[in-house]
């Protein structure tokens, strides 16, 4: 015999839920409270096909945070009980509002068939609904009825009995992004949730951790039974709620519910709704987005504002950029002045005033860029430009929700590949997920912009702004065309529908973009002084030891002996003081030669060198080698280097020229060694950082395959770019 089926029919009140549910089960029917509250319970049997059915008819509920003992109700029976089958009843007329409800049972994963009711009403007002694309874009079954003529009930029962049979109980919850704040928050609180396992075998973790943020009263309550735990995700959600209650001026609940109502008004713009809109008003949000959003008009306006900042960011920073390299340049020569000679003086001026000094010249530049990002954030664009990028990546077999992974790994310059990678939780397709996870990290990152800087101030100081624009656009063109080659090759797999939440627009405050500017500017500043600080003595020493054997410096104690006897002899004959300057620039040049010859005996100057004959296909030298594999552990740590290796070379105390200025001297560079330096920090290996991320969220074998597959993909384009612009 065939097991009974448990269907629980849900909705809000007056959907015509009551009414359904008696049209469903006519008189078998009876009534009872459900456990610990007084709220009636009413359960009816029917019969479809072989299958016995139990319906049980849940409190009529807008959400499911129990304010009420009826919304307490019915979330426990949901969550104890897991019925078969939740029929959400809605009411089609304000499907916008009634679908905010079934966004949370699928948040929950709960096994949800929509009944969209009163669909006689819709039809009088002229409005279609297009229940096909609404199934398609939810993954659930959707049925058209009108519960008081019981139009639509069989085919609402044979669905859901289908749909039970089909999953078993078996669903994957759907993921919301909730913007960078939230979302962050998530991210942390998820895994202390499963590490306790409060609630594991009912419901996912995320879910948990989103109603502790929403000050659900009873999971609070539930999370106290771990007081380590309840501490942990306090402490989380005091300092999100703070921290957006004084940036935007609202609660955590606040900017759920705005993403879940964006949610629903990305997928009813999908054309699920049609309206006589002669009759209907338009918001002024809907007008604005019209434009914004326009097939035509919107890549328009998107790249209109992204030339805007890149120059807007130059136009601004360099100046104050300028001063920075300057005060580097005499805090080196005061240090050199001041610490004597040797090691420690090494230490001190190389390793750390001109390894770090070089990463934290870029701040100013940096920091105009992240006040230009928080300032499109806040007003709600970037996720108008996610809806815009859809199109777009449904032709190179990405999903739409890859491209807030995109954005948020550097899209627009400044933002990061680990958050990035781990963004891309919200795809539900498997191939679409590992597809976005190993093309993210060729955005520019916030790690790469300062070697991006580097190289554009070097040689194209006139036209910044433009060289910016044209390697961000490269970075996504790269990213698209690589998505593509590996879902037509070793990822393959079907597309699925694409749903993109659109906040309503918020005119950003002055404080929340200040402080969001200065969250990301801060957290540059501090892994300059920590991670690429010690990462540059590190490199410091590796450029430093083991030194020149005493032979070989030897050798040139003797040629500097032999010319200050040259020096002294012209000097007592009453030489004129040009011939004796020509003998200090003879001694000038020796130093120079036996600093030279002591970094390419040191560790990291025998490996560049031996890289040498290789990657002088793409036009680098060994110092830009070292800089390169330094790289692989922080993209900043190639300015560092650079830094630290040519203070190494230069030994003329007077010199106190930014990096950009002796990269721009140095005969080993030029125009089309810095654009293939720049093309290969774009596409090569991830960070060491991303490379675990990446691991975490698939598997070593794939954070292994983005380290090979992109070094070699940076390495054959640099070399091509390199050999085709040297021999126009």
């Amino acid at each position: 015999m065939s097991e009974k089926l448990t269907f629980a029919l849900a909705g809000n009140p007056n959907s015509g839920k009551t009414t359904m549910f008696n049209a469903l089960t006519g008189a078998r029917q009876h009534v009872g409270n459900y456990p610990g509250v007084t709220v009636a319970k009413k359960e009816g049997l029917l019969r479809s096909g072989d299958r016995d059915v139990r319906v049980v008819d849940l409190p009529g509920t807008y959400s499911l945070t129990p304010y009420s003992q009826e919304e307490l109700a019915a979330r426990n029976f949901l969550i104890n009980e897991k019925p078969h089958a939740v029929i959400d009843v809605l009411d089609a007329n304000t499907l916008e509002r009634s679908l905010y409800l079934a966004v949370q049972f699928l948040e929950l994963g709960a096994p949800l068939i929509l009944a969209l009711n009163m669909m006689d009403e819709v039809r009088r007002r002229r409005m279609t609904i297009d229940t096909a694309k609404l199934s398609a874009l939810m993954g659930v079954p959707v049925v058209e009825t009108i519960a008081r003529d019981g139009e639509g009930k069989e085919a609402l029962i044979r669905e859901a009995v289908a749909y039970a049979e089909a999953n078993r109980g078996k669903t994957t919850p759907l993921c919301i992004s909730y913007g960078r704040d939230i979302d962050a928050a998530l991210d942390e609180m998820e895994p202390l949730v499963k590490n306790s396992g409060l609630m594991a075998a009912l419901v996912p973790a995320r879910w948990v951790a989103l109603k502790f943020l929403e000050g659900d009263p009873d999971i609070v309550a539930m999370s106290q039974r771990d007081k380590a735990l309840a501490a942990a995700l306090s402490s989380i959600a005091d300092r999100v709620a703070a921290h957006v209650r004084r940036t935007e001026n609202t609660h955590p609940e606040s900017i759920i519910a705005d993403h879940r109502y964006g949610y629903i008004a990305a997928l009813l713009r999908e054309g699920v709704v049609r309206k006589d809109t002669t009759v209907e008003s338009i918001r002024l949000s809907d007008r604005v987005d019209k434009v914004v959003t326009n097939a035509f008009l919107g890549p328009i306006i998107m790249l209109a504002v992204l030339y805007g900042m890149f120059q807007l960011t130059f136009a601004i920073g360099e100046i104050p950029m300028g001063w920075l390299e300057t005060f580097f340049g005499w805090l080196g020569g005061v240090a050199e002045a001041s610490i004597p000679e040797g090691l420690f003086q090494s230490l001190i001026v190389s390793g750390i005033i001109d390894g770090v000094g070089g990463v934290l010249g870029f701040v100013p530049l940096i920091l105009v860029m992240f006040l230009c990002l928080a300032f499109l954030e806040d007003l709600g664009y970037m996720a108008r430009l996610a809806y815009i990028l859809d199109r777009v990546f449904k032709l190179f077999g990405l999903h739409g929700s890859s491209v807030m992974p995109f954005i948020i790994s550097g899209g627009i310059p400044g933002g990061c590949a680990v958050p990035g990678v781990m963004a891309a939780r919200t795809l539900r397709s498997p191939p679409e997920r590992l597809a976005t996870i190993l093309t993210a990290p060729f955005m520019s990152c916030g790690a790469k912009v300062p070697v991006f800087i580097l190289l554009i101030a070097a040689f194209f100081p006139d036209t910044a702004g433009n060289a910016m624009f044209v390697l961000t656009l490269g970075a996504w063109a790269m990213a698209l065309l690589v998505a593509r080659l590996l879902r037509g090759t070793v990822i393959q797999g079907a597309a699925t529908p694409f749903l993109m939440e659109l906040p309503p627009y918020r005119i950003p405050t002055l404080r929340g973009v200040l402080i969001h500017t200065w969250e990301r500017g801060w957290q540059y500043i501090k892994k300059a002084g920590t991670i690429i600080l010690a990462i540059s003595i590190l490199l410091w020493a590796a450029m430093t030891f083991p030194g020149l054997p005493e032979e070989r410096a030897g050798e040139f104690e003797e040629q500097r002996a032999a010319i200050e006897a040259e020096m002294e002899t012209a000097s007592q004959a009453g030489a004129a003081e040009d011939a004796l300057a020509a003998f200090e620039d003879r001694l000038a040049e020796v130093d120079n030669f036996e600093a030279e010859a002591a970094l390419r005996n040191s560790l990291a100057g025998r490996v560049g060198t031996a890289l040498e004959g290789l990657t002088s296909l793409a036009g680098y030298d060994w110092r830009t080698n070292i800089a390169l594999v330094g790289g692989f552990a922080a993209k900043e740590v190639i300015v560092s280097t650079l830094g630290t290796a040519y203070s190494l070379g230069e030994v003329d105390p007077e010199e106190t020229d930014s990096l950009s200025a002796r990269l721009a001297a140095d005969p080993a560079f030029n125009a089309w060694t810095a654009i293939s330096l720049l093309v290969f920090t774009m596409l090569y290996a991830p960070c060491f950082v991303t490379v675990v991320a990446i691991a975490k969220e698939s598997s070593w074998k794939w954070a292994a395959f983005s380290m090979v597959f992109n070094t070699a993909l940076a390495f054959g384009a640099a070399t091509l770019v390199y050999q085709v612009g040297t021999r126009l």
